[in-house]
C-alpha cells in the first residue's frame, strides 16, 4: 500500500458520492423507458461506495464523508439532459478508475479495472457512442483538467 493507492482511493470514493447523487437526479428526469437502467446503475454505484469505504479502510485510512449536494456541471429539465449527465458521470469515473489502476496494487488493481470497465460500458450505453481509451479521454487536449480547486462537491 502506498499513499497514493489511498489517495487514488479515496478520490474513487469521492467519485462514487457524487455519481449516487448524480443518478439521483438523472432517474428524476430520466423517461420511463430508461429508468430501470438508472435504477440499476444507481444500484451499482451505492455498492461501489460502499466497498470503496471498506478499501479505504483497509488502506489504513478514513473515508471521506459525502457532501451534502453537489453542483451539476449543467442543468438537466429534462430526459435528454438526464442522459448526458449518466454518459458525464460515467466517464467521470472511468477517470479516477484510471487512476486507481495505476497505483493500486494486487487484487485492488483488478477491482478497479472492473470498475473502469463497468463505468466504460454504460456510458457508452448512455451516450451511444465509446472512446478507444475509456478514462484517458478525458485528459485529451481541450478537455477540463481536473483542479485542485475545483470545489468538493462538484460533479
Amino acid at each position: 500500500m502506498t499513499a497514493t493507492e489511498l489517495t487514488a482511493a479515496q478520490a474513487a470514493l469521492a467519485a462514487e458520492y457524487a455519481a449516487v447523487y448524480g443518478y439521483g437526479v438523472v432517474g428524476g428526469r430520466i423517461s420511463p423507458a430508461r429508468r430501470k437502467e438508472a435504477q440499476e446503475a444507481y444500484d451499482a454505484h451505492r455498492a461501489r461506495r460502499d466497498a470503496l469505504r471498506r478499501t479505504v479502510r483497509a488502506l489504513g485510512g478514513t473515508p471521506h464523508a459525502a457532501a451534502a449536494a453537489y453542483e451539476l456541471p449543467f442543468p438537466v429539465p429534462d430526459a435528454a439532459a438526464a442522459l448526458r449527465l449518466a454518459a458525464e458521470l460515467e466517464d467521470r469515473l472511468a477517470a479516477v478508475y484510471a487512476d486507481l489502476v495505476r497505483s493500486a496494487e494486487k487484487s485492488r488493481r483488478l477491482d478497479a479495472a472492473a470498475a473502469l470497465r463497468e463505468a466504460a460500458v454504460r456510458s457508452v450505453r448512455w451516450r451511444g457512442s465509446g472512446v478507444a481509451f475509456p478514462g484517458l479521454a478525458e485528459r485529451a487536449p481541450g478537455a477540463p483538467a481536473p483542479s485542485p480547486s475545483t470545489p468538493s462537491n462538484a460533479l
